[in-house]
């Protein structure tokens, strides 16, 4: 059994990026990584452009012009402006190549095919030049940028509809157990319904890891062997809830062993969550986390987290930790660290009742998790604790 530090930095070391290109629709990107640097294919804006509401001037000397057209956002025409001529212009139009500053409508007084502006403006006043954001040809937007809804649209502005990506990974969750049985079905004697694997699925599309697939094997050895080595085979990370304990019935151990995956480690001194296990296959990442569901969803946070930050390239690879001021008192029984469901809010933490691995009733509630040390034995009000934040979904 070995201590949290030393199982998180087993995860780090035994990561890599998948470093692999995939094509996507721009609107479907969102939250992927460029693959490689994108050029603009446009200028951005692609005409001069009106930043406001107002008149298009071509300047002279006197405060008054002649009024002698209109150009709203979309036309296509280019009025002709002599010098003390205007046109009444919008946001977003076009500005004529004959004008050579706006003066914005509440600066101006208008009297019929009359306007005068209050004072003299300088050239380009109001107008936003041809490729401001950028010129044709030019760097949008570099390789390794991570995809925001801000960035889908500016590419989608320049008119770009594909781009390449960095590839997330394919991965499959298996859940184990006799007793499990879909929502839905009739709830018989002995049965519980099987939430793991819809759960982990719902962790990961908050996360934007959509390549998902779900698998259920029985508790019988030559199943669990034939299923796991399908799905190794097939995905870089692999993700399987219960069975891996040491009881009659728990086969995942045996079959990760015959099918020769190399164990990083097995067993973790912590609560909840002990029996744990990492291990890889070629290039393929291996998770096997305990069946109850809170201990579950705490190793994916801790661990499983790390190994997909890795495998998209990224520096943060640990979700963040603060130091909050506790609002509850808890005791801890035993001497094994222990993660605790909270609810962590500017500063202050409060730890939650209901602490079993089993129950996610509590975890349902929270925003982290307190991380008390093994040599901590009590957490009173006002103490200092370690707080991991989890994701905003």
């Amino acid at each position: 059994m070995i201590s949290i530090s030393e199982a998180i930095s087993i995860v780090k070391e035994n990561g890599k990026p998948l470093l692999k290109e995939t094509t996507k629709s721009v609107e479907k990107a969102g939250g992927y990584v460029l693959f490689e640097d994108v050029y603009s294919p446009i200028n951005m804006p692609p005409f001069r452009q009106s930043a406001m509401d107002g008149y298009a001037l071509n300047l002279h000397d006197s405060l008054s012009y002649n009024l002698v057209g209109e150009i709203k956002a979309g036309d296509g025409h280019q009025p002709i402006l002599r010098k003390g001529e205007a046109v009444r212009i919008f946001t977003g139009a076009p500005v004529p190549d004959a004008a050579n500053a706006v003066m914005m409508q509440e600066k101006v007084e208008s009297n019929g095919n009359n306007i005068t502006v209050e004072h003299q403006i300088p050239l380009e006043h109001n107008i936003r030049p041809l490729g401001e954001q950028v010129k044709t040809g030019a760097i949008a937007l570099k390789k390794g940028t991570k995809l925001t809804p801000a960035a889908i649209g500016y590419l989608i502005s320049l008119g770009i509809t594909e781009v390449s990506v960095l590839k997330k990974p394919n991965i499959a969750i298996v859940t184990t157990g006799n007793e499990l049985i879909e929502a839905g079905q009739d709830l018989t004697y002995g049965k519980i319904y099987e939430s793991n694997s819809k759960m982990l699925l719902s962790t990961l599309y908050s996360l934007k890891f959509y390549d998902v697939t779900l698998h259920k094997v029985e508790d019988d050895y030559d199943k669990t062997v034939e299923k796991l080595k399908v799905v190794i085979n097939k995905n870089d990370l692999v993700i399987i809830t219960g069975g891996i304990s040491v009881g009659d019935y728990d086969f995942v151990g045996k079959a990760l062993k015959e099918l020769q995956v190399e164990e990083l480690f097995y067993k973790v001194k912590q609560k909840p969550g002990k029996p744990l296990f990492f291990g890889k296959k070629d290039d393929t990442q291996i998770f096997a986390l305990p069946g109850n569901p809170a201990a579950a969803l705490s190793c994916f946070y801790v661990y499983v987290y790390i190994a997909l930050q890795n495998m998209m390239n990224r520096e943060d690879l640990e979700l963040p930790r603060v130091k909050a001021k506790s609002i509850s008192k808890f005791e801890k029984r035993g001497d094994r660290p222990q993660f605790l469901k909270a609810i962590y809010n500017e500063g202050n933490v409060e730890i939650l009742e209901g602490q079993n691995s089993s129950m996610l009733q509590t975890f349902a509630l929270s925003n982290a998790l307190v991380y008390m040390k093994d040599y901590d034995n009590k957490i009173n009000i006002h103490d200092e604790t370690e707080v991991i934040l989890l994701p905003v979904v």
